[in-house]
C-alpha cells in the first residue's frame, strides 16, 4: 500500500542531511560540553557554533539564543519568567492559541497575581486588532501580548507588524509562538520586531526534542529546571548536542532553500484546493488556510459538507496520514479548541481534517489522497 504523509504540522521527516549530522555527532563528538578537557571543548564549540548560526539567521546576539527541549519549554520559559520576574501583571492572547501558551497561562494565573485577557477573533480566525488596541489602552499595568505567528490548526497569518507597532505604541511587550512559522516564513527580527520568540526543530525537518528560544538582550531568565549553570544559566541539564547541530543543519537547509521550497509546496497546495472544490460540492475551507497570501503555505483545513464518522481512522487505513487538528490533541475526546472558536454549532458538527504538506509530497499523492476521500465520502 502507498503511505502518504500529509500530517507535517505535525511533525516533519527528518531531512537525510541532518540525520547524517546527528550520526556525526552522536559518534565522534559525545563530550559534555560544560568539561574542561578537549572532549568538552570540542562539544562546546558545536554548541556555540550553531548558536551563533541561528543568532546569525534570525539577526540577533548569540547571547539572546537559549536553547530548550521545544516549542512548548520555550514559551514557558518566557510566559513563567515574565509574571515572576519581570513584573508583567496582565498578558493578552486569544483563545486559539496553541496550548503550550493557553495552558500555560492558566497554570500562571493560579500561582501570580495577574489577569488574562483575549482578544477578540472573527469568524475567519483573524484578530481583532481595534479590540487589541482597545485591551492595551484599557489597563496601565505592565503587559505582555501573545500571539502566534501562524495558526497551527487554521493556518492563519497573523498580521506581525500591526501587533508589534500597536505593542510598542503602548510599552507592551510582545511574546510569540513562532513555532508554524520558522522554516515557513521568511523573517528575522530586525525586519519583524517581535520581543520573544519560540521554536521547535521538528517542524522544519530538524529532529525532536529540541528547540530555541529568543530573548532580548540583558533579559533576566530564571530557570524553570534547576541543577546547573546551562544555557548561561537559564536552564539546568547537559545540552543535547547531537539535536542541536541536527536543529542547526535543518534550519540553515529551511532558509537556503526557501523560495524553492515555498514555491513548491504552495504549487501543491493550490492544486489539493482546486480539486477538492472540483470533486466535492458544498466543501468548505476553515480559516483562511485556502487563502494562498493570508495563510501558510504548508496548512489546509478542510471542512467536509457532512459528518463522516471516523473518516481520519478510514484515511489511516488506506496509507493516508492527516490530522482532525492539533496533534497534539490525540486521543482526546474533545474537539478542536480553534475550530470551536470560529465556527458556529452546525458547521462544528461536519468533519474537518488538517492535511499539511512538505517539499516532499506530490501530486501523484494528492491524487491518491483525493480518489480515496471519493470512497469514503
Amino acid at each position: 500500500m502507498q503511505k502518504i504523509y500529509l500530517d507535517n504540522a505535525a511533525t516533519t521527516p527528518l531531512n537525510p542531511e541532518v540525520v547524517e549530522v546527528m550520526c556525526e555527532q552522536l559518534r565522534d563528538n559525545f563530550g559534555n560540553p560544560s568539561s574542561t578537557h578537549e572532549y568538552g571543548r570540542k562539544a562546546r564549540v558545536l554548541l556555540e557554533s550553531t548558536r551563533k548560526q541561528i543568532a546569525a539567521s534570525f539577526k540577533c546576539a548569540p547571547s539572546q539564543v537559549l536553547f530548550t527541549s521545544g516549542g512548548s519549554e520555550a514559551d514557558n520559559l518566557v510566559l513563567q519568567n515574565a509574571a515572576r520576574n519581570w513584573g508583567i501583571k496582565r498578558f493578552i492572547s486569544s483563545e486559539i492559541e496553541h496550548h503550550a501558551v493557553l495552558h500555560a497561562l492558566e497554570a500562571i494565573k493560579k500561582e501570580n497575581d495577574i489577569t488574562v485577557d483575549y482578544v477578540r477573533i472573527d469568524d475567519f480566525g483573524d484578530v481583532d486588532l481595534e479590540h487589541l488596541e482597545e485591551l492595551l489602552e484599557d489597563s496601565d499595568d505592565p503587559c505582555m501580548v501573545s500571539l502566534m505567528m501562524v495558526n497551527n490548526e487554521i493556518g492563519n497569518l497573523l498580521d506581525i507588524a500591526a501587533v508589534s507597532g500597536l505593542c510598542r505604541e503602548h510599552g507592551a511587550l510582545f511574546h510569540s509562538d513562532t513555532v508554524q512559522g520558522i522554516g515557513h516564513v521568511n523573517f528575522n527580527l530586525e525586519n519583524t520586531p517581535i520581543d520573544f520568540i519560540a521554536a521547535s526543530a521538528h517542524k522544519f525537518h530538524g529532529p525532536k526534542g529540541v528547540g530555541f528560544a529568543i530573548v532580548p538582550k540583558a533579559t533576566a531568565i530564571e530557570p524553570l529546571i534547576h541543577g546547573g549553570e546551562q544555557e548561561m544559566g537559564t536552564r539546568a541539564g547537559t545540552e543535547n548536542t547531537h539535536s542541536i547541530a541536527g536543529m542547526g543543519k535543518a534550519l540553515q537547509m529551511a532558509l537556503d532553500n526557501f523560495e524553492k521550497d515555498r514555491d513548491y509546496v504552495i504549487a501543491l497546495k493550490q492544486y489539493f484546493i482546486e480539486e477538492l472544490s472540483r470533486n466535492f460540492n458544498g466543501i468548505e475551507f476553515n480559516g483562511r488556510s485556502a487563502d494562498l497570501e493570508k495563510s501558510a503555505y504548508h496548512i489546509l483545513s478542510v471542512r467536509f459538507p457532512k459528518d463522516v464518522p471516523m473518516l481520519l481512522f478510514s484515511l489511516d487505513l488506506n496509507g493516508i496520514a492527516a490530522s482532525g487538528g492539533s496533534a497534539c490533541q490525540s486521543g482526546s475526546s474533545q474537539g478542536s479548541h480553534v475550530l470551536s472558536a470560529i465556527l458556529d454549532e452546525k458547521e462544528s458538527e461536519k468533519t474537518s481534517v488538517r492535511f499539511s504538506f512538505n517539499k516532499h509530497n506530490t501530486r501523484e499523492e494528492i491524487n491518491r489522497v483525493i480518489e480515496v476521500l471519493k470512497d469514503l465520502i
